[in-house]
């Protein structure tokens, strides 16, 4: 089960500004092969700068 919603982990352990819409993506889509490596690449890209 950790297994699936490691994207969504990953973000909130980085603190991602998009955490919740990581989660959407992952919960909505995260079935799908293609949406959990969706999800997953988009929650280990960098952080924006806060500027």
């Amino acid at each position: 089960m950790a297994g699936y919603f490691l994207p969504l982990i990953i973000a909130a352990w980085r603190n991602m500004p998009n955490a919740v819409a990581i989660s959407v993506l992952n919960v909505v889509a995260g079935w799908t092969f293609v949406g959990w490596v969706v999800a997953l690449v988009w929650s280990c890209l960098d952080k924006p700068d806060s500027r």
